[in-house]
Formats: C-alpha cells, sequence, structure tokens
C-alpha cells in the first residue's frame, strides 16, 4: 500500500489503509485508507445531537461507537435500485497510484469499479481491512497470502484466484505483479509514484507452480506484510508514459475489475455512471446503477436537499444547519479518518525558520474551536500525521511546545529576522510571506482558513488567502501550486508506510530529511513486532518534525453524514472504507 493523498478541510480523502500510500485530503472531506495516504482537504464535524460518537476515541476505547453504518444483509434489501453520490473532484488524473491522481475522491470513485487497484479505500488489490484496520486477503483476488523468513530472507507465497481478470479479458497473474513491483520500486524509473513503499526492498517476483502462484522474495523482511500489493497496475501500463500523462482524461475501464463497470464518462457534465460488471466473478451487486456528481459544497447541499444526491459530508456547523431537517433522511456520525490542517510547501516556503514560526503561532485549540463550532465534538489535541490518538501505538510528536504571537517572532528573530517598516519580519530584504490555499465555498471551512491567517499574521508574517474550487484541488496540491494548504492525509491502523511517505528524503514531496532518518526508516520495516515498529516509526516523525517542520496537526476531527433514510451500509466507517461504503456489492436500499 502507499500512503498518500492530500485533501481541503471540507472534501475527500486520499490514503491507503494504514498500510502504503495515504490520501490526500481536504479538511472537509470524507476519510479512505488503502495502500497510499490519501491527500485530504480540512472538512471534518461533529453533529449537534447524536449517540456516543460526540467525542474523539481515546486508546483501549470501544471503536464500534464511531462507525454507523445501517448495516442490513444483502438478502434483505430490494434487489436493484440507484444511488447517486457526489465528489468535490472527478479527474482530471484517474491514475491512483500517481501523485496527480493520490486524492480521495479518486479512490472513492475507483472503489466499485477497479478494487483490483484502489490505493485509498479499506479494500485493494491483495488485502482488505476491517473496521480496526486488521487486514487479511481480499480472495476475490488474492486466495491466500503467506510468508516465511528462513536465514534472514523472507519469502511470501501469493496464490491467486483462478477467475480474477481484468476487463479486457487480461489474466490477472504474475505480469501483474511483475508491473506493479517495477513502476513502484524506485521513484528514479520516471514513474511519477506516490512512494515506493516496502517494494524498494523486493528482490524478486517470480512464477511459482503457475502464471497464478507469485514468489516475492525480499532483500530483507518487511512488515505488516499487507503494505505489498494493496493494489496491482494492469500489465499494459508499463512506461512512464502511459503511467503519468495515459490516465489524463481517459479512466481505461479496460484496464480495470471490479463488481462495476464504466457505463458513461460525461466529463462536460461532470458525472460518472456505472452499472454491474457482467465480467465480475465475486458477489454480485444489489444495485443496478451508481452515480457520481461532481459539486462544490454549496450545489451538494441543494442536491440533497432535492432528493437529487443520496448522501453529502456535512462536517461543519453551516453545513449542518442547512441540511438539519431535511426530509427523508438520517443523521451517521463517526471518526474521521484525517491528521492535518497545516500542510506547508517546503519547495516555496524554503527557510525553515519561517515553516517553525508557522508552527509557534498557531493556536491550534481556537482553530477547533472554529471548526467544530457548533457541532458536539471534543477531541484531545493530536500530534502525529500518521496515527490517530485512539491508536495503542500514538504519541504526541508535535515539535512545538512555546506558542503564540511571541514565540513565533523569537523564532524569526533568532534567525536573523527583524520587522521591517510595515511590521513585517524579514532577512536581507525578504519578508516572510506566503498564502494559505482554501479550497471550496463553505463558510466554516474559511473561517477557520481566516482565523489561522491572522494568527500568522499576528506571529510577523505576511499572509494572504489564495481562495480556490474544490474541484482545483487535486491539480493545485497534487501539483504543488501552493505556500501552505489546509489540507492533510488520510490515517491508517500502522505508521510503518506513512512514515516512508512522510519523511523518507527520497519519498515526500518536500524532499525534506537526511541520510540517518533515511536509514530508519529502512530499517524498521523490518521489524516484526507490531509495538516496536510502530514505536520507532514515531520516533522518526518526532524528530523529522522537530528538524524540518513540513506537516502540522491541528485537528482530526467527525464524520458527519446526512443519509437518504433506507440507505443502507453507507456511512463512517473507520478503516474499512475511506468512502463509507464498506462493501460496495451489499449498498443498497431497505425493502419498502
Amino acid at each position: 500500500m502507499h500512503p498518500r493523498f492530500y485533501r481541503p478541510i471540507t472534501s475527500t480523502t486520499r490514503t491507503y489503509e494504514g498500510k502504503t500510500m495515504r490520501n490526500l485530503t481536504k479538511i472537509g472531506g470524507a476519510a479512505a485508507i488503502a495502500a497510499a495516504l490519501t491527500l485530504t482537504a480540512c472538512g471534518g464535524g461533529g453533529t449537534p445531537t447524536g449517540p456516543e460518537t460526540a467525542k474523539g476515541q481515546e486508546s483501549g476505547s470501544d471503536l464500534s461507537k464511531l462507525i454507523s453504518i445501517n448495516e442490513k444483509p444483502a438478502a434483505d434489501l430490494e434487489q436493484g435500485g440507484k444511488v447517486t453520490l457526489p465528489l468535490g473532484s472527478i479527474g482530471p488524473d484517474f491514475n491512483g497510484f500517481s501523485n496527480n491522481g493520490n486524492s480521495s475522491d479518486n479512490s472513492a470513485l475507483m472503489a466499485p469499479i477497479n478494487p483490483v487497484a484502489v490505493t485509498g479505500g479499506g479494500i485493494g488489490g491483495c488485502w482488505k481491512v476491517d473496521f480496526e484496520g486488521k487486514a487479511t486477503p481480499n480472495k476475490d483476488f488474492c486466495e491466500s497470502v503467506e510468508s516465511e523468513v528462513v536465514d534472514g530472507k523472507q519469502t511470501v507465497t501469493i496464490k491467486v484466484n483462478d477467475k480474477a481478470t481484468y476487463n479486457d479479458g487480461t489474466p490477472i497473474d504474475i505480469k501483474a505483479f511483475q508491473n506493479t513491483w517495477n513502476i513502484l520500486k524506485s521513484p528514479d524509473a520516471g514513474y511519477d509514484i506516490v512512494t515506493s513503499g516496502a517494494y524498494e526492498f523486493v528482490e524478486s517476483v517470480e512464477a511459482g507452480s503457475s502464471d497464478k502462484e507469485i514468489i516475492v522474495k525480499m532483500s530483507q523482511p518487511v512488515y505488516p506484510l499487507e503494505d505489498l500489493f494493496f493494489g496491482l497496475i494492469h500489465p499494459a501500463v508499463n512506461t512512464p508514459e502511459i503511467f503519468n500523462e495515459g490516465f489524463v482524461g481517459e479512466m481505461h475501464p479496460e484496464w480495470m475489475a471490479g463488481p462495476f463497470e464504466l457505463d458513461q464518462y460525461d466529463a462536460a457534465a461532470k458525472t460518472v455512471t456505472l452499472v454491474p460488471n457482467e465480467k465480475w466473478w465475486g458477489n454480485k451487486p444489489v444495485l443496478e446503477n451508481v452515480t457520481f456528481r461532481q459539486l462544490e459544497t454549496s450545489a451538494q447541499i441543494a442536491a440533497f436537499k432535492n432528493g437529487e444526491i443520496d448522501a453529502m459530508s456535512a462536517n461543519t456547523i453551516a453545513l449542518y444547519k442547512q441540511l438539519e431537517g431535511t426530509n427523508n433522511s438520517e443523521v451517521r456520525r463517526g471518526q474521521r479518518l484525517f491528521a492535518g490542517g497545516m500542510n506547508i510547501n517546503a519547495q516555496r516556503i524554503t527557510d525553515v525558520a519561517v515553516r517553525e514560526a508557522i508552527f509557534a503561532a498557531v493556536d491550534r485549540e481556537a482553530l477547533r474551536k472554529v471548526r467544530f463550532n457548533g457541532l458536539n465534538w471534543e477531541e484531545p489535541s493530536s500530534g502525529s500525521m500518521m496515527l490517530l490518538p485512539f491508536s495503542e501505538y500514538y504519541q504526541d510528536n508535535y515539535p512545538v511546545k512555546e506558542t503564540g504571537p511571541d514565540a513565533a517572532k523569537k523564532v524569526l528573530t533568532d534567525a536573523g529576522y527583524a520587522p521591517n517598516a510595515a511590521g513585517i519580519m524579514e532577512k536581507d530584504g525578504k519578508p516572510a510571506a506566503f498564502k494559505i490555499s482554501n479550497f471550496g465555498d463553505d463558510p466554516t471551512t474559511l473561517a477557520f482558513t481566516q482565523t489561522l491567517q491572522k494568527q500568522l499574521q499576528a506571529g510577523g508574517m505576511d499572509v494572504g488567502i489564495d481562495q480556490r474550487a474544490s474541484a482545483d484541488f487535486a491539480k493545485v496540491v497534487g501539483g504543488r501550486e501552493f505556500d501552505l494548504s489546509v489540507s492533510g492525509y488520510t490515517v491508517g491502523a500502522d505508521a510503518t508506510s506513512a512514515v516512508k511517505q512522510y519523511y523518507d528524503s527520497k519519498t515526500n514531496e518536500n524532499k525534506l530529511g537526511d541520510a540517518e532518518l533515511d536509514k530508519k526508516i529502512a530499517d524498521l520495516a523490518s521489524i516484526e513486532d507490531n509495538a516496536e515498529r510502530n514505536k520507532a516509526a514515531m520516533d522518526v516523525e518526532k524528530e523529522h518534525m522537530a528538524k524540518y517542520f513540513s506537516m502540522g496537526v491541528v485537528m482530526n476531527g467527525p464524520q458527519i453524514s446526512f443519509v437518504r433514510t433506507g440507505l443502507a451500509n453507507y456511512g463512517p466507517s473507520l478503516f474499512q472504507s475511506l468512502s463509507q461504503v464498506p462493501d460496495w456489492t451489499t449498498l443498497g436500499w431497505e425493502k419498502k
């Protein structure tokens, strides 16, 4: 899996099920988990009323309190029917393994039609994840995954489902596994990958007794095992040109495999329509039609109230109040798998002193009060990008203890800055100046950004706001066209892959790090004991944050969804699904 995706505070999420990639996410988006941690916008919140999910859970608590999906057996649902769901953006790059395609929205879109390759959900390639984050083989694709270590050499044997086949008839076999390894094993081969993850430690991928038996030999042991082949890449995607450019505006349904298939992609109308895939060998879907529509948040409100869409996130009080009382709807709430709020582009804000001053100037509690104002939600202050406070492996790694305007100015003063005539701290004639990119039209998210702006200005920095549409999120953040973004990443259940995505100098998008930290990251992947390995990963994060100041955790937040009454098996699902659909074959409507 590959851990990486960003997203604005109000949009969808990119993430690896705590295994490999983390999806980029906006502060207001829904969560997603998978191989890579996906980028996500900063949208999340709680409801004024509701069950026990009014508080973020801590270590040892009952995580079932954070799930709300109206679970029903598929046999008890109406056969057929249609579901329409909104996305903040559709495309333009549909390759979830690439930096430009690494978003939570893209993961949500691909989950029903291409779970063999999804890098941002509770299911992908050889693996599926339960709501607590435990991974087991996904038997639709990989019937078994077994590992043994002999004389320090780890060998993994994978038995692929005999029926597993891409839509174009290509068997899912040794060629897909070798292609995935060849593309993901190094960022130096010309492929714009999110992270190489555990693939750099793969020594060989060969066929066993048949092309459906895969023998993987490692140069060093790798844990957790699900960091490998959480997502597979079709053998035809075999050049940097196809990988980097071939999915721009093109979905390539022939290279997919899943319970649904693409019926229509209307780029002008910004809609994608799916129907059951007659070639699918697994459980058949309940629904006969799934439609995704690209909508700004304000348009989602009207569409939900008018019955045009069947669910939407309402993670701010402004959204919640506008949707409250909508006919034929109910609220489902839980924990959002998100960490972030301050995503700094160190290739633009190059002075580490300015980045440290940003951390020092921020009043995180005040920002959370703005974000969760009026919502029945409390949470402990989080200090990790990689794990939520309820994880048994969590530790607070936030690198600044003294905060406030004076603390920020002291950091800059100690680095040689002094106030100019306008009161802005500057050094060698260059002021500490940058912009915050804010995405979407939700007023609470804008208020959050404006409060952050005022805190940074009080710390002596010249800070403006770059207001962008939600649809620009993947382009701006994935393309690194920002200074500081109110966004973050999805969070998984294990920090091993995340630590490499975020903090390895060869992997992280800021190219920040050093040889000593890189070696620690490489070594920890071979630690078999989960607690020991995660402790090593958390210690790397602590050291990296204190040296480089590139990503700051302001909040995690709740996931609050307004859902059409009667929709079953949809809602906050923790690690089982970032798209809020634990199993696309069981999504459907209760019998009337």
